[in-house]
């Protein structure tokens, strides 16, 4: 799937929180996490691996967490990181997979002061 039709998603939980709070920030994509290992049932041939191997959490342009990813994660998967809400901000979400494919998510932090 090419990075431009990948899609991504990030939740804020709890939904509604204030300045000093802190939320648990999700981050899920829809991604193959292929080992190399796996055969195709129909050609018999090996699969090319294709796995996501890393991950930056941004506030603000600024990383808050880095995480290194390995292939034996979950397809589709999930990470999910605690931040305490600074005020009113951005949440950007990167990564980029073993084939070079880099991609990323935003969303606004509102906290209800």
């Amino acid at each position: 799937m090419p990075a431009e039709a990948r899609k991504s998603m990030i939740k804020i939980k709890p939904k509604k929180y204030k300045t000093g709070d802190i939320v648990k920030v999700d981050f899920i994509v829809i991604h193959p996490m292929d080992t190399g290992l796996k055969k195709d049932k129909k050609t018999g041939e090996v699969i090319p691996a294709k796995y996501i191997d890393s991950i930056t959490f941004k506030l603000d342009g600024k990383p808050f967490t880095t995480m290194k990813v390995w292939e034996t994660v979950s397809t589709n998967p999930y990470f999910s990181v605690n931040l305490k809400v600074p005020g009113k901000g951005k949440i950007t979400v990167e990564y980029t997979d073993n084939t070079g494919e880099k991609n990323s998510k935003s969303k606004k932090l509102k906290p209800k002061d």
